[in-house]
């Protein structure tokens, strides 16, 4: 932590057994944490997140999104990937055109939170 340009640091040599057995008892297991890891390292590309904000307010399609991101279909597809594995979005089909949309209301409380810590 910082404060006035200085890192501070523990001055003691007591490790307090209870608190660390406490941590240790309630925290997840790794590959939990790895998968919440994953999911920020999603939340991390700019792109994404502009494609999140997009898919809050309305279901589009892949053609949609890059007109309205400036950008090629072949990027957005990339990136819709890169959140389908995430498990932020999903898509349905509608004869030849696919329609993508948030996966659940998790991700939008997700959004929606960050919005408010920013913010604060």
């Amino acid at each position: 932590m910082y404060k006035e340009g200085k890192i501070e640091i523990c001055n003691c040599s007591v490790i307090h057994e209870d608190v660390l057995l406490d941590v240790k008892k309630n925290m997840p297991e790794e590959e939990k944490l790895y998968d919440l890891a994953e999911l920020f390292k999603a939340l991390g590309d700019n792109t994404r997140v502009k494609i999140l904000y997009a898919l809050l307010n309305s279901e589009m399609c892949v053609c949609d999104i890059a007109a309205l991101l400036g950008m090629t279909q072949s990027a957005i597809s990339h990136q819709l990937r890169v959140l389908k594995q995430s498990r932020l979005v999903k898509y349905r089909r509608e004869g030849k055109i696919v329609y993508y949309s948030l996966d659940d209301e998790h991700v939008k409380h997700i959004f929606d939170q960050g919005l408010i810590h920013i913010s604060e």
